[in-house]
């Protein structure tokens, strides 16, 4: 125990400004997005540009690959939001068989592919860790964009195994960053799974 928190503190005391920067934008989107703060998009936009050079040099490639995709997402919403803010928010529901199927396909089909890219084009020493973070957080994102409350399910196995990854990777605060992702997606989820069952049982009373 005393070797890993000395390691840790090795670790911590090797980072960079930058990502000690790129950690604290990170934290300041969730907060904004917990407030239904518009700000979070450009936070989100500054602190992702910054983690993809950050995860980049660390040749966590897949990572960086679904970060591009975080920016323009990130873009698409902030301009979505600006247009559609006024109108009632998508409602959120549970996943049926066809959506926990295609969840899996991606997540599956896409660690294999992500993992064959990876392993064929880059110096990766972490193939197939890398792959199955990414894959995994591009279905929970899929599920996150229709709403359903499985989304954090898969979310945080992407977290769980993220957290040691980074480690790793000598990306300490981003590993921390990661451990508050997953305590939020642990209450996201319970208070989404809560909306949704309030709103199936008005569904069902009707």
């Amino acid at each position: 125990m005393y070797s890993l928190l000395q390691l840790f503190m090795e670790q911590i005391r090797e980072t960079t400004w930058v990502q000690w920067l790129a950690v604290a934008l990170g934290v300041a989107e969730v907060l904004l997005a917990r407030s239904n703060n518009i700000w979070l998009y450009p936070t989100g936009i500054l602190a992702t540009a910054l983690s993809i050079l950050l995860l980049m040099e660390a040749q966590l490639y897949a990572e960086s690959a679904l970060n591009v995709y975080y920016v323009v997402m990130s873009i698409y919403g902030w301009i979505y939001w600006i247009k559609k803010r006024d109108l009632p928010p998508v409602k959120i529901t549970f996943s049926n068989k066809n959506e926990w199927i295609i969840s899996l396909v991606i997540s599956l089909g896409g660690w294999a592919v992500l993992y064959i890219l990876l392993k064929s084009f880059t110096p990766s020493n972490v193939p197939v860790w890398d792959a199955f973070v990414s894959a995994t957080a591009w279905a929970g994102m899929w599920l996150l964009a229709r709403r359903k409350v499985e989304n954090w399910i898969l979310l945080n196995v992407s977290n769980l195994f993220a957290v040691p990854l980074l480690f790793y990777k000598k990306l300490p605060m981003f590993a921390v960053l990661t451990v508050f992702l997953f305590v939020v997606a642990i209450f996201g989820y319970f208070e989404w799974k809560k909306k949704a069952k309030s709103l199936k049982l008005k569904a069902e009373s009707r």
